[in-house]
């Protein structure tokens, strides 16, 4: 059975930094890419950082390019989100989701890709 287990989240305040990680359990996790995607109240999920399955190729939404940073760890089975100079529009549910389907140094940016996901962790960012 497929487990992504987020942790991390929590309440800040704008400019701080948080550290979301994700451990993943019953796959073969060098053989996924590795998303993250939030979602905000009343918005639709959104792609904001993705890597390859062996971390060579990274994506970020525009959003947060330059503030977050996403990276891998194989051999403990974690994917992690370094999140830099927050600010209150990252307020979000976070969510990590396991990719079958990308080639090797390929990562989607579509939720509809994405065949695992974890079951979110809250961030807030106060004013």
């Amino acid at each position: 059975q497929v487990q992504l287990a987020e942790s991390g989240g929590g309440l800040v305040q704008t400019g701080d930094s948080l550290r979301l990680s994700c451990a993943a359990s019953g796959l073969s996790f060098s053989n996924y890419a590795m998303g993250w995607f939030r979602q905000a109240p009343g918005k639709e999920r959104e792609f904001v950082a993705g890597i390859s399955r062996i971390g060579i190729i990274t994506y970020y939404a525009e959003a947060v390019k330059g503030r977050f940073t996403i990276s891998r760890d194989n051999a403990k089975n974690t994917v992690t989100l370094q999140m830099n100079r927050l600010k209150p529009e990252d307020t979000a549910v976070y969510y990590c989701a396991a990719d079958r389907k990308s080639l090797t140094n390929s990562v989607y940016r579509s939720a509809a890709d994405y065949d695992y996901w974890g079951q979110g962790s809250q961030v807030t960012v106060s004013s």
